[in-house]
């Protein structure tokens, strides 16, 4: 479980900040970035865990609750489908972290990002693989990040329901790779990844693109 100890051995305000969204065929990459700046309450820091290892409903509960923890400042930040098309994912989801650290009330003295790269905050910092258990901070940010894309991911599903946004996330499933072929390609998708470029250049030859 993650824990509070490199927040405190670096004092002052320190950020945790995460990302999700890498591997979708659709959606925006989303990032967030949390500071307890009055620490975790007790209760709080023994349900906080890596955003992946909690069910939806764990994860939406404690995202309902972190805007109250006494002292939290949030920042959330995205890149969408054609900046990570422009720039590729790794460089977007930076951006979407540096925009997530960016709405921060104010620029933190230290930064824990989870991962092997450190993008420019402006402040110190340093990446942690595996941050997102070992962090509480990384954690939080995790679950915020994470809570927030599928939610955008649901209200996409309601436009263009034939791919199963609201229940895969804009992943590859067989569902959504199913609606590629039958429905083409949305402007949410990402035209570099393989699966979808695929398509459009299979739509191209039948003249459909």
């Amino acid at each position: 479980m993650p824990d509070f100890t490199r927040e405190q051995q670096h004092g002052g305000r320190v950020a945790g900040v995460d990302e999700v969204g890498r591997g979708p065929l659709a959606g925006p990459v989303v990032a967030a970035a949390v500071v307890f700046g009055a620490g975790v309450p007790d209760d709080l820091a023994a349900v906080i865990d890596d955003s992946k290892k909690l069910k939806p409903a764990v994860r939406e509960a404690i995202a309902a609750r972190l805007p109250d923890v006494p002292g939290i400042e949030i920042g959330l930040g995205a890149a969408s489908a054609s900046e990570i098309d422009t720039l590729n994912i790794h460089h977007a989801a930076h951006l979407a972290m540096q925009r997530a650290v960016a709405r921060l009330p104010h620029l933190p003295d230290y930064v824990l990002v989870d991962g092997n790269k450190l993008p420019s905050f402006g402040c110190r910092g340093e990446a942690l693989v595996g941050g997102d258990a070992l962090s509480l901070s990384i954690a939080a940010a995790s679950i915020m990040a994470k809570v927030v894309r599928d939610r955008i991911m649901a209200r996409l599903d309601v436009r263009w329901p034939a791919y199963g946004w609201d229940r895969n996330s804009g992943y590859g499933t067989v569902v959504h790779r199913a609606a590629l072929s039958s429905a083409g390609v949305t402007p949410h998708h990402r035209k570099t990844f393989g699966t979808v470029r695929r398509q459009i250049e299979h739509l191209a030859m039948e003249g459909r693109a």
